[in-house]
């Protein structure tokens, strides 16, 4: 009799602590994913900022999962989910039948009705977007060498970073560093610390998930080092020209998006209810009502806790949904009770500020600072997999905060300096 067949779509979090923590159950796994690279997606926008090189935050699938004959990877774009016949249908026409079917599939870039502005206020979600910031980034800097008109060049030197969560924080103050600190005896034209970083939220204040004296904090650390934080403003419009705050319109070049995110297509596939960032509303085991063969978790899934919250959509939280669906897994394969309702447990939140400072919060015990920091390197490299990425994360951390200099300085995509 052939095995169980578990089809996971996705290799984010929630994707691979399910593939990982299905070792030695009696199933034959298929992992989907359109990339074949399983990404940290914590340390995204230090790839984007020059901090850390592409290969230090990302691994081959194939390579997490060569001592594992029973898991199949796949690399393909999938479109759609046919319930009735248990099939998954990718964009080149394949099909593949699943006994247990998992979507783990992410999320993308919300531009709240204006997903004209994506063009020029790129997310960060993928490592393209991330070496596309790099680029943005880098090439504002030549750019402004060679301009001669001021009002020109002043625009090429306003970064304007919109969302005032923990990414858009750790850009603006990593942007603030490379411009400040890093690139300032580098050029000849211009001097790179009259580059102006705008850190824009819509919302009353800043790191609006940590507590209001933190939120404080995290602006004051902003500002010293040369971030001018605005809050209480909505974005409006953004063009190639700048971005409108308000009804102030301010020239920039280079502008980030960090405010939003949308759920993938997984709810339409199934044809499950929604929230209205689109991800699906899931049963408390993390099924779809009426398919207990179909699981949706990640930031694909709507979850709440016992007291009614949104589960967070952060690593952590992945993390612990794909770990439970394995377990469901498991015991129906072994013929062992169901282990119950997904129950969150929060692990904290942490942001970093630029070099030295840095928020964390696990509930009774805050940091703020310098051994912030040092707490927040300390729990992302651990995350990290493998012991070759931890090194070389460390040394390049270490590296920077010995010599203020980065490592990933390089504009690696063919691209013109005129606009």
């Amino acid at each position: 009799m052939a095995n169980h067949r578990v089809v996971v779509v996705g290799s984010g979090f929630a994707g691979l602590q399910l593939v990982l923590d299905l070792k030695g159950a009696p199933a034959d796994i298929t992992l989907i994913d359109r990339r074949n690279h399983h990404l940290f997606q914590p340390l995204l926008y230090q790839v984007a900022t020059t901090l850390l090189a592409t290969s230090e935050i990302a691994w081959p699938v194939r390579r997490l999962f060569r001592d594992r004959p029973e898991v199949k990877t796949v690399l393909g774009d999938v479109v759609g989910v046919d319930r009735e016949t248990k099939t998954v249908r990718l964009r080149d026409g394949g099909v593949i039948p699943y006994d247990t079917l998992v979507l783990a599939t992410g999320a993308r870039h919300a531009y709240f009705g204006h997903d004209e502005w994506e063009a020029f206020a790129p997310g960060l979600k993928t490592l393209e977007d991330a070496t596309t910031i790099r680029r943005r980034v880098l090439l504002a800097f030549e750019r402004a060498e060679l301009e001669t008109d001021p009002e020109t060049r002043q625009a090429q030197l306003t970064f304007a970073i919109i969302g005032g969560g923990p990414t858009g924080v750790e850009l603006a103050g990593i942007i603030a560093e490379l411009a400040h600190r890093t690139l300032v005896d580098e050029f000849r034209s211009i001097d790179t610390r009259s580059a102006r970083i705008l850190l824009i939220e819509a919302g009353p204040r800043i790191l609006p998930v940590f507590t209001p004296d933190m939120s404080d904090y995290g602006a004051k650390a902003l500002t010293e080092l040369g971030v001018t934080v605005r809050t209480g403003v909505p974005v409006t419009d953004i063009s190639a020209d700048g971005v409108r705050i308000g009804e102030e319109f301010v020239p920039a070049r280079t502008v980030l998006w960090a405010a939003g995110v949308q759920a993938s297509r997984a709810a339409e596939w199934l044809g499950a209810p929604a929230d209205r960032a689109g991800r699906a509303i899931v049963e408390p085991d993390l099924t779809v009502a009426g398919a207990p063969d179909v699981f949706v978790i990640g930031d694909t899934a709507s979850v709440t806790t016992a007291d009614g919250k949104p589960v967070p959509g952060v690593a952590p939280a992945a993390k612990q949904q794909g770990a439970h669906v394995a377990r469901i897994i498991r015991n129906r394969l072994t013929g062992k009770p169901a282990p119950g309702p997904f129950v969150y447990r929060h692990q904290g939140n942490l942001a970093t500020i630029g070099r030295s400072r840095a928020v964390v919060d696990f509930g009774r015990i805050k940091l703020k600072g310098a051994l912030a920091w040092w707490v927040w390197g300390i729990a992302h490299i651990y995350f990290l997999i493998g012991t070759r990425s931890r090194f070389a994360v460390a040394w390049s951390w270490l590296w920077i905060f010995m010599s203020g200099q980065h490592s990933a300085r390089l504009i690696t995509q063919k691209e013109t300096l005129k606009d």
